[in-house]
C-alpha cells in the first residue's frame, strides 16, 4: 500500500498560489503576505524587518534559538533604457539568464499594474548565419507593442520597473512539480511544512524555533545576513536548492551526481558546522530518510553561509532540494524529494536539545 502524502490538499493549493505570485529580489512582499497567512496558525508570533524578511516564532521566550530557513525572492530584470523607437533594455536582478529571455513573455511592474511585453529576437530567416549572434545582456530586448520612447513612458514603464516571468505552476506526469522561482520559493513551502507538523503533530520544542524567510538571496544573500543579526540563533538549518547533474552539458567530475527522486542533498563545506552535519546525517539514517551528499569549495554559495559566520559564528547546515533547469522558468523538482526535506528538517528538530552547543571540544 503505498504512503500517504506529506503534502495535504492545502499544502498544494498554498504552494500553487504562492509560486504563481511574483516576488522578484527587493520586492518580495506581496509573497511573504501569502506566506505569513499560511503560517499563521502554526506560530506564536511574527518578526518583521524593513527590507522585508518574515519570521515565524516558536516559543519566542526561549533563550535557545534554532532557524530553519529558506529565501522568498526570485530573479527578474530591470528596466535600464527606453529606446526612441520604443524597444527597452535591461539589466539583472539577480542572476538571469540571458539565453533563455528571447521568445519569453514579460510582466513589466509599474505602479500602474502590469505591463505585457515579450522579448523580441530576429526571426531565423533574417539572420545572416555569418555573422550571427548569441543572445547576450545588451542585445536583449523588449517589445511592449509602443512606437516610441512615449508610448512606452505613457504606459507608466520607466527605468527602474523591474520585470518577472508569467510562467506558473504545474505537474508533470503525477510528482515533478515544474515552475520559474521554484529556487528557492520551494525552501519557504518546505520550512512552513515543518512547522505546520510540529503543530498538528503536538510536539513541543524546547528551543525557541525561527522559521526565517529571508529576503535578497539572490543578489549576495543580504536578507538572511540582516535577519542573523536580528535574531542572533544558536544554530541555523538552511535550505535551498542545488543542482540535478544528470541531465546533458553537466560534468559530473566537478559539479558531482546528485538526481532528483534521491533524496534532499546534505551538504559538506567549511561553513557547514560537522557536529550539526553529523547529527542532520544520523538522522537520516535512523528515520530511512534517503539522501545525497555534496562537496562545496569555500562557500555554499547559500544564506548558510551569512548565519555561520554572523554574531561570531553560528553551528549551521544545509540541505539542498535537487533541482532541474535552475534559473530558468522550468525549474522542476520531484515530489518525493520535497517530503523528504520536510522530513529531514523535522525529525532532526526533534533530536535538538536545549542549549546543544556543537562544539568540538569537550
Amino acid at each position: 500500500m503505498a504512503e500517504k502524502s506529506l503534502l495535504t490538499k492545502e499544502s498544494m493549493d498554498f504552494l500553487e498560489k504562492y509560486l504563481n505570485n511574483a516576488a522578484p529580489t527587493g520586492y518580495e512582499w506581496t509573497g511573504q503576505e501569502l506566506w505569513m497567512d499560511y503560517l499563521k496558525p502554526y506560530v506564536d508570533e511574527f518578526i518583521t524587518d524593513t527590507y522585508g524578511t518574515a519570521v515565524g516564532v516558536i516559543n519566542p521566550d526561549a533563550k535557545y534559538k534554532v532557524v530553519i530557513e529558506g529565501h522568498a525572492d526570485e530573479i527578474a530584470w530591470y528596466v535600464n533604457y527606453i529606446s526612441d523607437d520604443g524597444l527597452i533594455y535591461v539589466v539583472r536582478n539577480g542572476g538571469s539568464d540571458h539565453q533563455i529571455a528571447p521568445s519569453k513573455v514579460v510582466n513589466i511592474h509599474t505602479k500602474n499594474g502590469i505591463v505585457k511585453g515579450v522579448f523580441g529576437w530576429p526571426a531565423i530567416h533574417t539572420r545572416n548565419r555569418a555573422k550571427e549572434q548569441a543572445p547576450k545582456p545588451d542585445n536583449i530586448f523588449i517589445d511592449c507593442g509602443c512606437k516610441t520612447k512615449e508610448e512606452v513612458e505613457n504606459l507608466g514603464v520607466h527605468v527602474g520597473c523591474v520585470i518577472t516571468y508569467p510562467d506558473e505552476f504545474h505537474i508533470l506526469n503525477g510528482d515533478k512539480f515544474v515552475c520559474r522561482a521554484l529556487d528557492n520559493r520551494m525552501g519557504g513551502f518546505m520550512i512552513a511544512e515543518v512547522a505546520r507538523l510540529l503543530k498538528e503533530n503536538k510536539k513541543e520544542l524546547p528551543f525557541g524555533l525561527y522559521i526565517v524567510n529571508a529576503v535578497q538571496e539572490e543578489i549576495g544573500l543580504r536578507g538572511a545576513e540582516m535577519i542573523a543579526h536580528t535574531i542572533k540563533p544558536n544554530a541555523a538549518i538552511v535550505t535551498d536548492v542545488t543542482h540535478d547533474t544528470t541531465t546533458p552539458m553537466i560534468e559530473k567530475k566537478t559539479a558531482g551526481h546528485m538526481e532528483i527522486g534521491a533524496g534532499p542533498v546534505i551538504a559538506y563545506a567549511p561553513a557547514v558546522q560537522q557536529k550539526l552535519r553529523d547529527l542532520i546525517t544520523e538522522t537520516a539514517e535512523d528515520k530511512k530518510i534517503p539522501f545525497q551528499r555534496s562537496a562545496l569549495s569555500r562557500a555554499t554559495g547559500t544564506d548558510t553561509d551569512a548565519f555561520a559566520y554572523s554574531n561570531g559564528g553560528v553551528a549551521s547546515a544545509l540541505i539542498s532540494l535537487p533541482l532541474r533547469y535552475m534559473h530558468t522558468t522550468v525549474e522542476m523538482v520531484h515530489k518525493d524529494d520535497v517530503e523528504n526535506v520536510i522530513k529531514l528538517i523535522y525529525e532532526t528538530l526533534l533530536k535538538i536539545e536545549d542549549g546543544e552547543t556543537f562544539s568540538y571540544f569537550k
